[in-house]
C-alpha cells in the first residue's frame, strides 16, 4: 500500500506540472476558433514539450499505483493534482493564491476523493458490448462538440472573459478524459493475450484517436484562459466520468447503503461549493493582468 500511495502522489504532482507547463506554453498561441493546428505550434515551446513529457511520466506512475493500490485508493490521492496546481500558482503566479482559493480547491478535492471513496465503483464484467460502446463515444462526442460550441459562441461575444471559454473546454476536457480512460480499461484487458491480440483490437486505435484528440482539446482550454479556470474540469470531471462509464460499460457497482449514499451527496455538495467559490476569485480574471492598485495608493505614488 505504501508503494501505491508514493506513486500516486508522484503522479500527481507530474499531472499538475503538465498543467502548468503546459499553461505557460500555450497562453499566448490561443486563437478565436478551433484550430486543429495548434498543436504543432505548441510542439515548438520547449516547456510546453516538457509539460507533455511530464504527462507521460505521471500516467506511467499512475499505472504502477493501480498496480500496487486499488482504484479506491489511488483515485483519491490523485485529485491533489489540484492542490499541486496552486501550489505553482502561489509561486510563480502574478497573483496570490488567497486563503479563500486554498479552501474552495481543498473542498473540490476533499469533495472528490470522499465520493470516489463511498462510492467504491467494483465489479463487473472484462468486455463492453458494441452498443454500449457506441453509445458512449457518441454520448461522449456529443458533450464535447456542444462545449466547443458554447465555448467558441462565448468568444464572439464582445466583453466575454476567457476564463468562461477555458472552464467550458476544461470540462469538456475532464469528460473526454474519462472516456479515454474508459477505453483503456478495455486495451488493458487484452494485455495478457500476446501482441496480435492487442494490434487487432479496435480499442487500441480509438484510443490513439481520442487520446490525440483529447491533448488538442485540452490545449485548446490552457489556451483559452487561466488556469484556475480549466484545472478543476481536468482534474474533477476526469475521474467523475471514468467513473460513470465504468457502470454504464462495464456494469460495475457503487455502494448504495443509506449511509454511503448520504457521504456520497456531501462529497458532491463539497465539489459544488467548491466551484461556486473558484468561480469567484480573483485568479480567474486573468492572471497575466497587473493586481488593481487602489485609487489612494496610486495618488500615494505620484
Amino acid at each position: 500500500m505504501e508503494a501505491a500511495i508514493l506513486l500516486a502522489l508522484g503522479a500527481s504532482f507530474c499531472t499538475a506540472t503538465s498543467s502548468v507547463c503546459q499553461r505557460l506554453g500555450a497562453k499566448h498561441a490561443g486563437s478565436s476558433g478551433f484550430d486543429i493546428y495548434l498543436l504543432f505550434r505548441l510542439v515548438r515551446q520547449p516547456i510546453w514539450v516538457l509539460g507533455l513529457a511530464s504527462m507521460i511520466v505521471g500516467f506511467i506512475l499512475q499505472i504502477s499505483a493501480l498496480h500496487f493500490g486499488a482504484l479506491a485508493l489511488v483515485q483519491p490521492i490523485l485529485a491533489l493534482e489540484l492542490i499541486f496546481v496552486f501550489g505553482y500558482m502561489a509561486v510563480i503566479g502574478s497573483r496570490g493564491v488567497k486563503r479563500r482559493d486554498w479552501l474552495a480547491a481543498i473542498a473540490m478535492c476533499s469533495g472528490l476523493g470522499l465520493f470516489l471513496l463511498a462510492a467504491s465503483p467494483s465489479g463487473g464484467r472484462l468486455h463492453a458490448p458494441g452498443y454500449l460502446w457506441w453509445l458512449a463515444g457518441l454520448t461522449s462526442l456529443g458533450v464535447v462538440l456542444g462545449a466547443l460550441a458554447i465555448a467558441f459562441g462565448l468568444g464572439r461575444r464582445p466583453g466575454a472573459a476567457p476564463s468562461r471559454r477555458a472552464a467550458v473546454l476544461g470540462a469538456a476536457t475532464g469528460v473526454a478524459w474519462g472516456f479515454v480512460a474508459a477505453v483503456i480499461k478495455e486495451l488493458s484487458s487484452h494485455l495478457g493475450d500476446g501482441i496480435e491480440a492487442i494490434v487487432t483490437n479496435w480499442s487500441l486505435y480509438v484510443l490513439i484517436g481520442a487520446g490525440a484528440a483529447t491533448l488538442l482539446l485540452a490545449s485548446h482550454a490552457l489556451a483559452a484562459g487561466p488556469l484556475a479556470a480549466s484545472q478543476p474540469g481536468f482534474t474533477i470531471l476526469d475521474p467523475l466520468s471514468a467513473s460513470l462509464l465504468g457502470l454504464f460499460l462495464f456494469g460495475e457497482h457503487i455502494q448504495t447503503g443509506v449511509l454511503d449514499l448520504a457521504v456520497q451527496a456531501l462529497a458532491l455538495a463539497l465539489i459544488v461549493g467548491g466551484v461556486s467559490a473558484l468561480s469567484h476569485s480573483h485568479l480567474i480574471v486573468g492572471e497575466d493582468e497587473p493586481p488593481s492598485v487602489p485609487a489612494g495608493e496610486f495618488a500615494t505614488s505620484r
